[in-house]
């Protein structure tokens, strides 16, 4: 029984902790993660901050312990990276004190805690990802002018402690002083300023030092050394031969308050050495709402400065920015008046005024305009209590216009155009722009612009006068009359182009062409023209064109010209004029017509000679002795010439299948032609070497038959061979193919007195479809020979070796009005049979 229980309770254990597996995965999911907390960059780290040494601590705002926490351990001093020692130093002189800071600064921090993570996050650079409306405030912010010096992290304003002691610093409580005592006689003594404001020191005694400054010390010391110390005092208007010199050691931390209208609000704990700009610049500076013109130092209730942080950003200097002492309250507080201005100035944004500053300040703060801003007027749009209001201010008022909070200022750029220019163009020497104030006349411009050139024509200047409707007067002057004063001169205004035209331009561009064999390297850009030049020869416009090619006909160069004085009316009227040379091949013409002066547009050809020809060549293939191009000697070379040259035809020609291959270029005259390919098909062709179908080319093969035409050279058959042809000799042919409508198209080896029918059969014979009477045959040399009809019979081709035989299939006739009832009836008289027989034999089983 107890063994059954034990059972019964191990199995719900069991289950327990089966459950409890299932549930890890959720429980981690569930299981908060520790948060991370981060300094914000761009200001002084929060928390306790080492900054001077084992005694200068900072106590910056509490969101750095615990988000304003007052019972959060401190840790400022273990993320600046100081010593053990130093924090067990630090702890055991401050550990009070800073406790009670500390919760002091979380209790007044508490209060704003949600806007203050919120503007400590915004003003600095972290890792955490800001909501629009953070970004919309941040983007504001940095429009503000003094705002991105606060969020800067590398500017770092906190004073370097390692400097001399200042003779005006005024020492408190915590302050450590260094007594040396030197020359005549000399000793050493430190002490710390106690809470009571004094120092102990061996032999003297309490000293009151505090609030007193290090040189008011000093002077203090030395009455007091002076009675056991000789030396100190100078006597007989001597000096004393014995110094006294008072530093500090570890300085004091001062709590100081930054309140109103910051980033980050609070208590902070700063050296002694610390300015309130110091303080200021911990707390994040000023805020979106802030004041950048008057930031007050309160001390002991009392405003004791005012500090102007545009004269820091302006002039480098803070008048106001005093040492701060212990629980000084520095408050920022709304600003009063600001302006935003835009545009063409050197530095955009929003700038806070004072009461008594003017518009011309705002630019000042701005850096001034830049160099194609549009001075003379601004664009200033204010809110009014009611709705906008736009505002024209001339340059004469900037200094003393008033500007009201929220006034919008948007300086523009200049113009694209010129308020003083006049432009003169074409034949003169140095054609542009030029200064209206400086070239007043069209006299004075013209001599600016250093005079006409020679081509100028100058009894028609052309001035273009833009007038007030934007429409263009044209203004002709003869600068002839006007150099000779018989035309007063001309009055020029602004936009006014002055045109002065050259004789070049106003005369028609001659030219002479030259056409035929000429060695023109410059064709396809020039086109065969030829600028025309005066007293211009045939000889000038050959040797311009390159001279003459080897196929010129020179008996007859002719010179074609225009007939400029024909008789108008006539139907016979001459056009033109042609006249002829002998011309020699260095371009030298007879006595009589040497120096022939060329007029402009003149046509020059030099035409090919009649009995040049360039070499041709032909290619015989196959089963001759010798295969190859062979050059055509004359023009009427034939093909028995070829051959012959070619050696004859070797044992195992068959010159019954010899064919001759001729490929010629078809051109389509609806379609433009494309010259540089068809001069490379060409030849490509008088080479031999086109493979394959080309476009535009027609290739043909010419059945011969050269047993006869080497038998009877010169005959009717013996063709005149042309450029690029190339005649086949295959080897012995034995067999003969069967295509087409047969039973089993297949080759047939040849055998001698066999019929056209023999191949037939040796082919399985004709089919049903069989065309027979139409049935042909092709032999080797191209020939094609067809099936003839004699009465009732067809009387079939001669077959030879290597032929071809092709046999048709029958076409289905389409069938008429009658041969379609015809058919319908046979096959449902068909049907009605087939149906009558079935139930026949049902009707007899």
């Amino acid at each position: 029984m107890n063994r059954f229980r034990f059972t019964k309770s191990y199995n719900s254990l069991f289950l327990y902790f089966l459950t409890f597996l299932i549930s890890l995965p959720a429980i981690s999911q569930v299981t908060p993660s520790a948060p991370t907390i981060q300094a914000p960059s761009g200001q002084a780290p929060q928390g306790n901050t080492q900054q001077t040494g084992p005694r200068s601590t900072t106590t910056g705002n509490p969101q750095g312990n615990a988000q304003g926490n007052p019972n959060a351990p401190q840790s400022g001093n273990q993320q600046n990276g100081q010593q053990p020692g130093n924090q067990q130093g630090n702890q055991q002189g401050n550990d009070s004190q800073s406790n009670d800071k500390s919760k002091n600064a979380a209790n007044q921090n508490g209060q704003n805690g949600d806007q203050n993570t919120d503007q400590s996050k915004v003003n600095t650079s972290t890792s955490t990802s800001l909501t629009p409306e953070q970004q919309e405030k941040e983007a504001f912010r940095q429009k503000i002018y003094g705002y991105s010096i606060f969020a800067n992290k590398n500017l770092d304003p906190i004073p370097d402690l390692q400097v001399a002691t200042p003779t005006n610093y005024v020492v408190g409580p915590g302050d450590e002083l260094n007594i040396y005592i030197y020359n005549y006689a000399e000793s050493t003594y430190e002490g710390v300023v106690n809470k009571d404001g004094n120092i102990l020191i061996p032999r003297v005694g309490p000293v009151q030092v505090a609030g007193r400054t290090i040189e008011e010390i000093r002077k203090i010391l030395i009455d007091k050394f002076a009675k056991f110390v000789p030396g100190l005092l100078g006597s007989g208007g001597t000096t004393a031969r014995t110094k006294l010199m008072v530093t500090l050691g570890n300085i004091r931390s001062v709590k100081v308050f930054v309140t109103g209208e910051v980033i980050n609000p609070g208590t902070y704990e700063v050296s002694s050495l610390s300015s309130a700009f110091n303080a200021l610049y911990q707390a994040g500076g000023p805020n979106e709402i802030g004041s950048f013109r008057d930031v007050r130092v309160v001390r002991a209730g009392k405003v004791v400065s005012h500090m102007d942080i545009y004269d820091y950003l302006v002039n480098g200097k803070i008048e106001g920015d005093i040492r701060v002492q212990d629980n000084d309250n520095i408050v920022v507080g709304y600003y009063l008046k600001r302006a935003e201005i835009t545009g063409m100035v050197k530095r955009p944004g929003i700038y806070e005024l004072k009461t008594e500053e003017k518009l011309g300040d705002v630019i000042k703060y701005s850096g001034g305009f830049q160099d194609k801003a549009y001075r003379e007027r601004l664009k200033i749009q204010r809110i009014t209590s009611k709705e906008r209001k736009l505002l024209d201010v001339s340059e004469s008022e900037y200094e003393n216009f008033e500007i009201a909070t929220g006034d919008s200022i948007n300086v523009g750029t200049v113009l694209d155009r010129y308020e003083n220019i006049v432009t003169i163009e074409g034949a003169v020497m140095r054609p542009g722009d030029f200064s209206l104030d400086s070239s007043p006349t069209l006299k004075k411009l013209i001599e600016n612009a250093q005079g006409l050139r020679e081509d100028a024509f100058a009894g028609r200047i052309n001035v273009l006068r833009t007038r007030d409707d934007l429409t263009l007067q044209s203004i002709p002057m003869n600068y002839v009359d006007l150099i000779n004063n018989v035309v007063p001169d001309l009055i020029l205004t602004r936009l006014d182009q002055v045109i002065v035209p050259s004789k070049f331009d106003m005369a028609e561009s001659a030219y002479v062409s030259v056409e035929g064999e000429v060695n023109n390297t410059k064709i396809g850009i020039n086109e065969g023209k030829f600028p025309y030049t005066s007293e211009m020869t045939l000889e000038d416009a050959l040797v311009q064109a390159g001279g003459l090619r080897e196929s010129a006909y020179t008996s007859e160069v002719e010179v074609v010209r225009r007939k400029r004085n024909g008789v108008a009316g006539t139907a016979n009227a001459q056009i033109s004029e042609v006249f002829k040379f002998d011309l020699n091949r260095d371009l030298s013409l007879g006595a009589k017509a040497t120096n022939f002066r060329l007029l402009p547009f003149d046509q020059i050809i030099v035409r090919k000679s009649p009995n040049y020809v360039e070499q041709q060549t032909v290619f015989v293939e196959g089963e001759v002795l010798v295969t190859g191009p062979y050059t055509i000697i004359n023009k009427n070379d034939k093909i028995s010439d070829i051959i012959k040259r070619s050696g004859g035809l070797t044992e195992l020609a068959y010159p019954e299948g010899a064919t001759l291959l001729r490929r010629t270029i078809v051109r389509d005259l609806e379609e433009p032609t494309d010259f540089e390919q068809a001069e490379i098909t060409e030849n490509s062709i008088k080479k031999g070497t086109i493979l394959g179908d080309v476009p535009n080319v027609k290739e043909e093969k010419i059945g011969i038959v050269l047993k006869n035409i080497l038998k009877n050279p010169g005959s009717f058959e013996d063709l005149i061979v042309q450029e690029g042809d190339i005649i086949r000799i295959p080897k012995r042919l034995e067999t003969v193919q069967v295509a087409g409508s047969v039973l089993y198209p297949t080759t047939v080896k040849y055998g001698k007195g066999m019929s056209f029918t023999d191949y037939i059969s040796q082919s399985g014979g004709f089919t049903v479809q069989s065309l027979r009477k139409s049935s042909y045959i092709k032999y080797p040399n191209g020939n094609i020979d067809r099936t003839r009809r004699f009465l009732f019979f067809n009387v079939y081709p001669k077959v030879e070796p290597g032929s071809e035989i092709f046999v048709p299939v029958r076409a289905a006739p389409g069938l008429n009005t009658q041969q379609a009832i015809s058919t319908a009836t046979g096959l449902l008289s068909s049907v009605m049979g087939l149906i009558v027989t079935v139930l026949a034999f049902r009707s007899i089983r």
